[in-house]
């Protein structure tokens, strides 16, 4: 069992060691070439903004209505309602 942990943490060290990150979304990794050297390439990462918007809504309201002295008359309609909504932007490099 120690094995494969030792294993486990020699290869996701040099997985980690490829990888080098040169700024705000981008990271360098390093490949190798055919006369087994290596090449390094730049990767963007696109970009995520999650924000949220307000949207309107018709929401169903039920109630009653005095229809005589006697009798309350149901009643139902709607009315607009303000909710707010996730909103996503994906932007590709």
């Amino acid at each position: 069992m120690r094995q494969f942990a030792l294993i486990l943490s020699v290869a996701a060290a040099t997985t980690l060691a490829a990888c080098q990150k040169t700024g705000e979304g981008e990271f360098q990794v390093k490949t190798p070439d055919i006369d087994v050297s290596t090449d390094t390439t730049t990767i963007r990462t696109p970009s995520v903004d999650v924000g949220t918007k307000v949207d309107t809504i018709n929401t169903p309201v039920v109630g009653t209505t005095k229809d005589t002295l006697i009798i309350d008359r149901p009643t139902a309609g709607t009315k607009q309602t303000e909710v707010k909504v996730p909103t996503v932007d994906v932007k590709r490099p």
